[in-house]
């Protein structure tokens, strides 16, 4: 079996729900091609990409395309709304679950769920992680970042608790909040700032030291863990030599230890940086992504680890045997 463990989806069934309902702090509106969902805070979000709300036979004909046999799915963080009131964003991501889980579970043979969380109130996340385990969730999926700050320097230790308490996996997603105009051209805000807030992200959570809190924890670093890998070694001297009490750097370790306690999507796009990668942290820390639906998807993911020089035991490991340790994949 080739898993694909990140990719995202919107199930017709949420738009329509969205129409339907009253009082939710969103609405659908309606585009030449696709819909954009506007929220009551005033945030719009682009149109849905195609592939994103496309129909259940044309994501498995993709899928078939490239002898993907299952895909672990979640909903697109540009959607999560954290904007909303704290009562709100929990009807809200209580939606979001439900629709895209009743999706997967009628398409159990090719998709499994990957659920959202009402953050920043991390009691309320906690208490929905609770509700998404029991409609079968095999994972989560939360931002670099909530609104601007990173995921590392908010009270979410109840969350962390959760999850590491249940041995459960957490994917961590970049999202764009605010104008980036140095990455507004040349594909800058797909090829380097999402993967600089995926780097942010990792380094708030080592620093922070909530992988010393928590030390059963299963952080997954989107997009192969940005420039973390590449630039642990500057995480180090900056960890030597920073005023750790004024900073609030209680990491135990050196930044460059922690690299083995990520785990990493294989999406790089390339082979060299990819065999760099799995010698860095080692075969058994990388596992198959695409991140389709989105313009930087990759669409030949098992060419990617061919190009990287895997022999066919490493790819069985990368694209199988991770992924269902890791995830629970029976």
């Amino acid at each position: 079996m080739t898993i694909d463990i990140h990719a995202h989806y919107v199930p017709a069934e949420l738009i329509a729900r969205i129409r339907s309902a009253r009082d939710l702090g969103v609405e659908v509106i309606d585009g030449a091609q696709t819909p954009a969902l506007m929220f009551e805070y005033g945030f719009k979000v682009r149109p849905f990409f195609p592939r994103l709300v496309e129909n259940t036979a044309q994501r498995v004909a993709w899928l078939d395309s490239e002898k993907i046999d299952y895909q672990l799915v979640a909903t697109w963080p540009d959607i999560y709304a954290y904007g909303l009131s704290d009562e709100k964003c929990v009807v809200w991501h209580r939606l979001l679950n439900d629709t895209l889980a009743a999706w997967c579970n009628s398409n159990s043979a090719r998709f499994g769920f990957i659920a959202s969380v009402p953050l920043p109130n991390a009691a309320n996340a906690a208490d929905e992680l609770t509700r998404a385990i029991g409609l079968g969730a095999k994972g989560l999926m939360v931002p670099a970042n909530v609104e601007g700050i990173n995921i590392g320097e908010l009270p979410l230790d109840h969350l962390w608790k959760k999850a590491n308490d249940e041995g459960f996996p957490i994917i961590i997603h970049p999202v764009l909040t605010g104008p980036a105009p140095r990455a507004a051209k040349f594909g800058l805000t797909q090829s380097t700032q999402y993967t600089f807030d995926t780097t942010l992200g990792a380094g708030s959570l080592l620093y922070s030291g909530v992988l010393d809190r928590f030390p059963q924890l299963t952080i997954v670093l989107s997009h192969g863990g940005g420039a973390f890998p590449y630039l642990a070694g500057r995480f180090d001297i900056m960890h030597a030599r920073m005023d750790r009490q004024a900073q609030g750097d209680v990491a135990l370790h050196n930044p460059s230890e922690y690299s083995v306690r990520f785990a990493y999507d294989s999406i790089l796009h390339a082979g060299k940086p990819l065999r760099f990668l799995a010698e860095l942290v080692g075969i058994d820390r990388i596992m198959l992504g695409t991140d389709y639906s989105f313009p930087p998807a990759d669409l030949t993911p098992m060419n990617t680890l061919r190009q990287a020089g895997f022999s066919p035991r490493e790819i069985e490991q990368i694209a199988e045997q991770n992924p269902r340790r890791m995830f629970r994949i029976e």
